[in-house]
């Protein structure tokens, strides 16, 4: 989800699954204002559900700016049979490393429900 999407998403008060892992955020006192700003406006969101939403957003707009570095090995053709070639850029790394804590932390839901 785009940053600019969140207000929307938040007028439709849609919600999503929690990591069971809690996180201290200190924020500088703009970001705290400004915080409070959202959570007055939708009210119907805790802050700590906007700071979620806020980092998920940024965190798919960070992975979106990652640069493409073009690799050797030809992955897929396009539909005019030109090649493609493997991403050996940061997304690749990003990507596998974001699988793996999300298995781990899959793994960790699971022991909490036995």
């Amino acid at each position: 989800m785009k940053i600019r999407e969140l207000a929307q998403h938040w007028e439709q008060n849609a919600t999503g699954h929690l990591s069971p892992t809690g996180h201290v955020l200190h924020l500088d006192m703009e970001a705290e204002a400004r915080l409070a700003a959202l959570a007055d406006m939708y009210p119907r969101r805790s802050p700590e559900a906007l700071l979620g939403e806020l980092v998920g957003a940024a965190l798919e707009e960070l992975e979106a700016s990652f640069p493409y570095i073009k690799g050797q090995q030809v992955i897929a053709t396009d539909e005019e049979g030109d090649p493609l070639y493997e991403d050996v850029g940061p997304t690749p790394r990003f990507l596998a490393l974001s699988r793996q804590h999300l298995r781990a932390l899959g793994s960790l839901r699971e022991d909490e429900k036995h």
